[in-house]
């Protein structure tokens, strides 16, 4: 067994959610739960198909987001492996709804930092072990820095406006 990493292209403007899944209508479902839970996202889902003719199946409202999805994809090379690119969303808005599709098996991350895929390489294929999201941490946040993170998730409109 060889040991691999892959780092995913995440385009900019754009978040990343990386899963695994097992069955050919991955693609379409994803699709129909980002465009019903947010409708105005533009995004991009790849499946890596993990018998038959083995394809990346992808489905698209965004050509940019269609080729990074690809070209994600076909990096990591595994099967059954979804690539979601979204823009004009945030994962908090689909995630439920993710889990919730039949054929979903595991959520890996759901980010915009860079992600590092780890794979495990053997003579049968490859698999997903986990990835490496972001850095790690530098220190424990202090009161500005939670004043920082109260005042953030309000301007972007997750939380109530302070009185």
């Amino acid at each position: 067994m060889e040991l691999l990493t892959v780092r995913m292209e995440i385009p900019e403007d754009a978040n990343l959610i990386l899963g695994q899944s097992h069955f050919i209508k991955t693609a379409e479902d994803l699709y129909e739960v980002i465009v019903n839970t947010v409708p105005g996202a533009k995004f991009a889902v790849a499946f890596n198909e993990a018998s038959g003719p083995c394809l990346v199946r992808v489905e698209a409202n965004d050509d940019d987001l269609r080729r990074a999805a690809v070209a994600n994809a076909q990096a990591i090379a595994a099967g059954h492996v979804f690539v979601l690119l979204m823009r004009q969303a945030y994962p908090v808005n689909v995630l439920t709804r993710l889990k919730d599709c039949f054929e979903v098996c595991a959520i890996y991350c759901a980010t915009a930092n860079p992600v590092e895929v780890v794979i495990a390489q053997t003579e049968q294929g490859r698999g997903v072990l986990g990835v490496i999201d972001g850095a790690s941490p530098k220190g424990i946040e202090g009161p500005q820095d939670a004043k920082a993170r109260h005042e953030f998730v309000r301007k972007i409109g997750y939380k109530l406006g302070f009185q």
